[in-house]
């Protein structure tokens, strides 16, 4: 049983309990490349290479592209997020209890995928910036250019994950907020979660890489250039245990991330000046 408990008793907390300033589950599993239902450990992802066109003779053998395939391997590992309730304790509160430890759970594990994926984007190596300023619309320019060098796709599937100090300069970018812009997509008006401009889809995300409180990094990438698998989706049991008098709530997933593709991915590195 959580020692904890008694902080959610009727005479210290109101009726309805929130999971305060929690994030709400996966933000970033939707922006890669996600295999679910996996069987076993680990599974491949294949990265493909370029392949090159050329002419043939009339009548003659249509010529191969000799794609190269590379696997890459993507190992799953195991998550448990559980807690105990005691039934007397229950009787305490007006609220469900095992409902507020369970949804807590999810998240928990929700955020263990964020940070699969983002551990796996650190192992890129372009990077623009060096945490001397913070993010600027200069910087996010070096970062599309780097990405348009190698040719990465322009087709509505880039991505950006910054923190929170980094969308504050965000909404000091006139092109950023503006209507002229990006029309009616607007941050102000969405409630600040993601939007979408230079074609890329931008994502608000607390727990980025931060290194001395004040050097944050941040990424540019595309889709494809990360793979989440995924072999069981967050599940939730409750159990009785009669010797305890009370119930265990059980969170479980078996997931994991690999980096698939280094060009993809670009590094912004920014300087965090609260450490936020």
């Amino acid at each position: 049983m959580s020692v904890s408990i008694d902080n959610v008793f009727i005479k210290q907390f109101e009726a309805d309990v929130h999971l305060a300033y929690q994030q709400m589950g996966t933000k970033l599993r939707g922006t890669v490349r996600s295999k679910s239902g996996v069987i076993g450990a680990s599974t491949t992802f294949q990265k493909v290479g370029r392949g090159t066109a050329a002419t043939k003779s009339r009548h003659g053998i249509v010529p191969v592209m000799n794609l190269n395939h590379e696997p890459v391997e993507c190992v799953l590992q195991d998550y448990y997020a559980g807690d105990w309730v005691d039934a007397l304790d229950e009787l305490k509160t007006n609220i469900d209890e095992r409902r507020v430890v369970a949804s807590a759970g999810a998240y928990a594990l929700g955020r263990k995928t964020d940070e699969l994926i983002v551990n796996a984007m650190s192992g890129a190596t372009a990077s623009v910036g060096d945490y001397s300023a913070g993010l600027s619309k200069d910087l996010i320019l070096s970062a599309v250019e780097e990405l348009n060098k190698k040719d990465i796709p322009d087709d509505g599937r880039r991505f950006a994950v910054v923190g929170v100090h980094q969308w504050k300069e965000l909404l000091g970018i006139t092109e950023f907020v503006s209507a002229d812009y990006v029309g009616n997509d607007l941050p102000l008006i969405s409630g600040g979660a993601s939007k979408k401009w230079l074609g890329i889809t931008w994502v608000l995300y607390n727990a980025l890489p931060l290194t001395d409180t004040t050097k944050r990094d941040c990424f540019i990438y595309h889709a494809t250039s990360i793979g989440h698998a995924c072999g069981q989706e967050v599940k939730t049991d409750i159990s009785w245990h009669g010797e305890r008098a009370a119930h265990f709530i059980s969170n479980s997933m078996s997931q994991g991330a690999v980096l698939i593709d280094g060009d993809g991915i670009v590094r912004m590195k920014c300087k965090d000046a609260d450490g936020e």
